[in-house]
């Protein structure tokens, strides 16, 4: 500028003339290097900010503090307002709320006076952001009737804008603050339902649905304004228009079902508006049950014809996830999902592949033609496009196209995050379980990648899958194992090598070569931390438990650790060296051999055990103690379904809707028998014979909750009852069920296990020993909740003033049947043993069963006669008319029965049955045949 602009005057442009003609070419070259240096350093600058981590970004509200805010919001009760002052003030404020900070009631209201003072400015920006403000502060009640009284003029204003932000606001704060209020704006939202504005009547349906959940008598009201918006021409109007009409209608299913189907037969113009159709109208399907709806089916079907790919994708999804839906009736949806896998949009690919993903848990064979256009996502720029592709391929994928898709995965896992390669691990062990000819290349492929970086929860994955495996596929035991064995030679995590020590621990000894596997063992003792060396010693002592030829070395080594560092392994290596060196003499440890004790799961609870060591060593006797003297109260019985019920709880939430995970509160009856037969009460009992499935003796939902299970026994049954108390201010104690035993003659009640305690939401169990008399007694028992009760007060809890009173709870009738007495045992080959059976003890009957289809009568059969089916006789179509189905099971006292099920469809509600039942015995015979009647 001060060599060519020239600006100050004729005489001075002629001196810089004459400058540069005469001397000023040194001036221009220096000024040229300086330029050029700076250039540099400030492309330097700009390289060295491309190098920061991509995630760090800068906040202008860093380092904010509240009350500096705070002193700055004074500036509202200005007589000159700034707006641009006060919108910065207020953005402020919004990143202090949406970061947590807490407000007191006297900041809120200093703020909310200054907030509502701004309101007479005309700034329309700053306006704006006086509605989010006011919506985030939270105003007391008392504070509420002044933004009613402020915003109710806003509401009249000629500027749709500021009518539309109101309603929005003030709805939202009286449905968060005071629902009473309702009846004062009630005509200003109805009248705002059928504004010409679209933006108006828009914002009026949001209010009321967040009234609905609020105030919703009020809200009902608005029925035909709601309706009359429906048939609006703007998206966001009928779309809205919908939701709030599907709120008021939702408690009366027919008039939901009326309305849903008054719309399918007339196309909404709002795409948004019809996908929620579409998912109003799959819920109706889903709750009409087997029988569903066709003219539902259809609208979905047609609306894959849509225009809108949003309205396709919702009906595909909502066809894909129907309940029940058969392969045939996907077929639409999977061609419409195909062509969405070549969309050009991101958005469209990813949600096609992660549906076909979905699909291909329940469907494999249905998602199959997509496979070669998810072979083009392989490469896909998105790597989640990519990683679904992958996955899903893996699911679907044949067994000849393995080693192609295997080849692919391998130069796109160093491309993808730790989180999507678990994703694909997970996909790999499921192929390697569909396929187990191919477990060699896939474990091959999985301990490559096992020796790659990665995180622990990522290198986690892998062992679980290969423990899979060896545990799945006994051919890839050997290899699994040699797998696992050089992973842990530098192995950084010490809870991997723990787990995979004690696997080696376990199968090492049943391979061929056992002793190939003592040298890595035994670098862990002498390399690795403390942890990982006493789970090293305990895995050597299962080898010389278990073979004789290798204790002696075994023992040597073991001795070695007798002088370590840390004392658990100290310890170990002492335990473990007694015990070898004994073990030839024939010593037991607590009643039991070494290999029983140590290489079998323990009997009983760990607690159980602890619990009567401190005992025995509080009161010795001269008599040792014995594993088989170990008992387990109620209480901790009670304790232990509880930490089962929320592990379950948590797995299924964990595995999500898709997987086949049992419900919370279903525990095995097998495992809690088991116990059972430990409990002070019941040790007489002897070991079970089997367990029936719960039953109900109350409907869910009621004030008090039973479930029963039947445990049989020898000469014993025992009747386990899982309570709930669903009422809050109810504190029951001593709970028993009360049974009538009169019905069934062959039944005499022996001991009653109460319930000490059933508070709110919390299970609790009781139990009830009945001891068999004669033969195998049925029949029904009426049963009796008897209790005492306290009232209790729900904020406050329980007191012990409260001395309580009996009552009782009527429940319904518990049957023991037939089934109850048989143990589902199937044989490999029904036919052979049916024919060494012989006839000398056959009964045949017949009977006419009053079932819709043959697949219902026959579970119903299998229920009844308590036997499990063999040779996967009882995998049929569900159009199938004639079936038979082969059962085998063992009766009280170790009989083994069999049975031949012949079914024919005669009619759509009769099925015709002859069954066939033979046995070493005609009154077990008989007895079974009879059951069905």
């Amino acid at each position: 500028q001060r060599c060519f602009g020239g600006a100050a005057g004729t005489s001075v442009g002629l001196r810089s003339a004459a400058m540069a003609q005469t001397g000023g070419s040194s001036d221009l070259t220096a000024q040229g290097a300086q330029w050029l240096q700076g250039a540099k350093e400030a492309v330097m600058q700009m390289t060295k900010g491309e190098k920061k981590d991509e995630d760090e970004s800068y906040s202008p509200f860093q380092s904010l503090q509240k009350a500096a805010v705070l002193q700055e919001c004074r500036c509202f009760n200005d007589r000159e307002i700034n707006p641009r002052k006060c919108i910065s003030i207020l953005t402020k404020i919004l990143w202090l709320l949406a970061q947590g900070e807490k407000l007191t009631a006297l900041e809120t209201t200093e703020i909310f006076f200054g907030v509502t003072k701004l309101l007479m400015h005309k700034d329309q920006q700053l306006r704006r952001l006086l509605y989010l403000v006011l919506k985030e502060l939270k105003p007391s009640p008392e504070e509420v009737i002044i933004v009613c009284a402020t915003l109710t003029k806003d509401m009249n204003s000629k500027v749709d804008l500021n009518r539309a932000n109101a309603l929005r606001v003030l709805g939202a704060i009286i449905a968060r603050t005071d629902p009473t209020m309702l009846a004062q704006i009630e005509r200003h939202l109805k009248q705002a339902l059928v504004d010409k504005n679209c933006f108006v009547a828009a914002s009026a349906l949001v209010s009321g649905i967040h009234l609905m959940h609020v105030n919703p008598e009020v809200v009902r009201r608005w029925v035909n304004e709601v309706q009359t918006a429906l048939a609006s021409d703007n998206p966001s109007v009928q779309y809205h228009a919908l939701a709030l009409l599907h709120q008021i209608k939702r408690q009366d299913r027919l008039a939901v079902s009326k309305v849903v189907a008054s719309l399918t037969r007339t196309p909404l113009k709002s795409p948004l508006a019809h996908c929620l159709l579409i998912r109003f109208a799959k819920a109706m399907m889903e709750d009409g049950g087997s029988e569903r709806d066709r003219a539902l089916f259809d609208f979905l079907e047609a609306s894959l014809r849509h225009r809108s790919d949003m309205v396709i994708y919702e009906a595909a999804t909502a066809i894909c996830s129907l309940t029940s839906v058969a392969q045939r009736e996907l077929s639409p949806s999977i061609t419409v999902l195909q062509l969405f896998l070549c969309s050009p949009k991101p958005a469209c690919r990813f949600s096609a592949v992660r549906t076909l993903n979905k699909i291909a848990m329940a469907h494999p064979m249905a998602v199959t033609p997509c496979n070669m256009d998810m072979e083009g996502l392989i490469n896909d720029s998105n790597r989640s496009i990519a990683t679904l592709a992958i996955t899903t391929l893996l699911k679907t994928g044949s067994e000849s196209g393995v080693e192609r898709l295997m080849k692919q995965i391998t130069s796109f896992m160093s491309e993808i995050a730790d989180d999507f390669k678990i994703v694909v691990v997970d996909a790999i062990r499921a192929m390697c379980l569909k396929f187990p000819q191919k477990h060699r290349l896939l474990m091959t492929f999985l301990a490559n990648v096992l020796r790659e970086e990665g995180g622990f929860q990522y290198k986690k994955a892998i062992v679980d899958t290969l423990l899979s495996i060896i545990a799945r596929v006994p051919e890839a035991k050997e290899a699994g194992l040699s797998h696992l064995c050089e992973f842990i030679e530098d192995c950084e995590f010490t809870l991997l090598s723990t787990q995979i020590l004690y696997l080696l621990g376990v199968e090492g000894p049943s391979t061929q070569e056992p002793s190939k596997y003592i040298r890595f063992i035994y670098n862990r003792v002498v390399l690795e931390n403390a942890t990982v060396r006493a789970s090293a010693v305990s895995a050597l002592a299962k080898f010389g438990i278990s073979i004789a030829y290798l204790r002696p070395s075994i023992t040597v080594l073991l001795q070695r650790c007798l002088y370590d560092n840390d004392d658990e392994v100290r310890d170990r290596a002492i335990f473990f060296v007694t015990l070898l060196t004994g073990l030839d003499s024939g010593a037991t440890l607590a009643g039991k051999s070494a290999q029983s004790l140590l290489l079998e799961p323990l009997p009983v609870p760990l607690a159980a055990l602890e619990a009567s060591c401190r005992e025995y060593l509080a009161a010795p006797t001269e008599r040792p103690l014995s594993i088989d003297d170990v008992t387990i109260d109620a209480e901790m019985l009670a304790k232990m379904q509880k930490e089962a019920t929320s592990k379950a709880a948590a797995a299924s939430e964990d595995a999500g809707p898709a997987a086949d995970a049992p419900a919370p509160a279903m525990a095995a009856p097998a495992e809690e028998a088991d116990l059972l037969s430990r409990m002070p009460e019941f040790v007489h009992v002897g070991a079970r014979f089997t367990s029936s499935k719960r039953v109900p003796l109350s409907e869910v939902g009621t004030e008090y909750e039973v479930v029963c299970t039947k445990h049989l026994y020898a000469s014993h049954l025992i009747l386990a009852f899982q309570l709930n108390n669903t009422l809050e201010d109810q504190l029951l104690s001593s709970v028993t069920v009360a049974l009538d035993l009169a019905a069934v003659p062959g039944l005499a009640l022996e001991t009653h296990v109460p319930c000490a305690s059933l508070p709110f939401g919390q299970p609790g169990t009781a139990y009830a020993c009945l001891r068999r008399l004669e033969g195998v007694p049925v029949g029904t028992i009426p049963c009796t909740l008897k209790f005492v009760v306290k009232d209790v007060d729900p904020a406050t809890g329980p007191t012990d003033d409260e001395p309580g009173y009996e009552d009782e709870y009527q429940l319904e009738e518990l049957e023991v049947c037939a089934a109850d007495f048989m143990k589902r045992v199937a044989v490999l080959d029904f036919r052979a043993a049916w024919e060494s059976v012989g006839n000398g003890c056959e009964v045949v009957e017949t009977f006419s069963l009053s079932y819709n289809s043959i697949r219902q009568a026959m579970e119903a059969v299998i229920d009844f006669l308590g036997m499990s089916p063999c040779e996967n006789s009882a995998a049929a179509p569900d159009d199938v008319t004639k079936l038979t189905v082969l059962l085998s099971g063992v009766f009280l006292g170790g009989m083994q029965v069999f049975a031949i099920v012949n079914l024919r469809a005669d009619s759509n509600r009769a099925v015709g049955m002859r069954l066939t039942v033979r046995s070493s015995d005609m009154t077990v015979s008989q007895f079974v045949a009879s059951s069905v009647a």
